[in-house]
């Protein structure tokens, strides 16, 4: 722990930045990383329900959804079922409108984990910059003494360990967003899977 705080006093003013930048984006992993468990936990048994109750009994279907209106899927497909005599075109419509509506809820918080991935390295470099402008400023040429030369090598420090922190966070936040945006990518994908399925069945029905 001691080295820990010791390496954030040499990385110069910079760490504070990017303290708050580490916070900021822990604290967003930790919302993202909830929802899609929430998300997850139950919305498989849901979909499996739904499709089969649709088929005989879509009021019934429609009830069900609505015990589960916490997760997105269920928003999505309770909007289309809960149309009086609606045609097919008319049922897709709503299904694309519901679906473009919990896209936001999403993507949340994705710009603000790419502004920390593009911020940290910049305040790193900032870092590096004030650090060798600190060592700089410590050499006199031709009298180069014991303190001038702790002054250089505190510099220089502080250049490293303002950088490597920059690029640890950068790097961090950047495994997490990559997950958050595959696990965006499968549940528009399921949307689109399990609403052409509904339209089907919609479609058949309505013949």
């Amino acid at each position: 722990m001691e080295t820990i705080l010791q390496l954030f006093k040499s990385g110069g003013v910079v760490m504070f930045p990017l303290l708050g930048l580490s916070i900021y984006a822990l604290a967003i992993v930790l919302e993202r990383s909830l929802f899609w468990f929430k998300t997850s936990q139950n919305q498989d048994r849901v979909i499996k329900q739904l499709l089969n109750l649709y088929r005989d009994d879509p009021q019934a279907a429609s009830v069900m959804l609505k015990r589960h209106l916490n997760l997105p899927i269920a928003r999505i497909f309770f909007v289309a079922l809960s149309l009086e005599r609606s045609t097919p075109q008319k049922f897709k419509l709503a299904l694309e409108s519901a679906a473009q509506a919990e896209i936001p809820g999403l993507k949340r918080f994705n710009n603000s984990l790419e502004t920390v991935i593009g911020v940290a390295p910049l305040l790193g470099l900032l870092g590096t910059v004030l650090g060798l402008i600190t060592s700089l400023s410590s050499l006199k040429l031709g009298n180069i003494e014991s303190s001038q030369a702790a002054g250089v090598t505190g510099g220089i420090g502080e250049a490293l360990i303002s950088t490597a922190a920059g690029l640890v966070v950068a790097i961090a936040t950047l495994f997490f967003a990559s997950i958050f945006r595959g696990l965006y990518l499968q549940q528009i994908a399921l949307i689109q899977e399990v609403g052409g399925q509904l339209e089907l069945i919609h479609l058949d029905r309505h013949e």
